[in-house]
């Protein structure tokens, strides 16, 4: 085997359709294109979402709804996410905390829901909290700090 007689594996490739060639070849005449009408002269290209003169779907399909620009999303993390991460006697959790224990990425802004039970007094730094985590936090002689 040598770089002159490389060829592909029998059946991989097909013969390429040679169009306009003649009457002979069964290919010539109108080449493949019928009779008259834009679509067998040269230059036609079809508009994207034409359909032939129907209502095209994005005209049928009544617009509805917006996305609100000034929307802010939160990582939500519960009362008692925390109560469980603070068994190895940690005290204060700020963003920091949350990132390295992958509740949160570094760009999240995070709030503070009020699900679940605490007992340790905490001081809890995030972006937003629910009245309910507040005062849960609070009963427990914890801090909510709002960053």
């Amino acid at each position: 085997m040598n770089l002159s007689n490389l060829q592909p594996a029998a059946g991989s490739t097909r013969n390429i359709k040679r169009i306009g060639r003649g009457t002979g070849s069964g290919r010539g005449g109108t080449s493949t294109r019928g009779h008259k009408g834009a679509k067998s002269r040269s230059g036609y290209s079809k508009k994207s979402g034409f359909e032939g003169g129907q209502m095209p779907l994005q005209r049928r399909v009544p617009k509805f709804g917006f996305k609100n620009i000034n929307r802010v999303e939160y990582k939500a993390i519960n009362i008692d996410v925390l109560a469980a991460l603070t068994d190895n006697g940690t005290t204060t959790l700020d963003a920091a905390f949350f990132v390295t224990a992958g509740l949160a990425s570094k760009s999240a802004k995070i709030k503070v829901l009020g699900r679940g039970e605490i007992t340790k007094a905490l001081e809890v730094h995030a972006h937003a909290f629910s009245k309910s985590a507040v005062e849960a936090i609070e009963k427990a002689g914890g801090k909510a700090v709002t960053l």
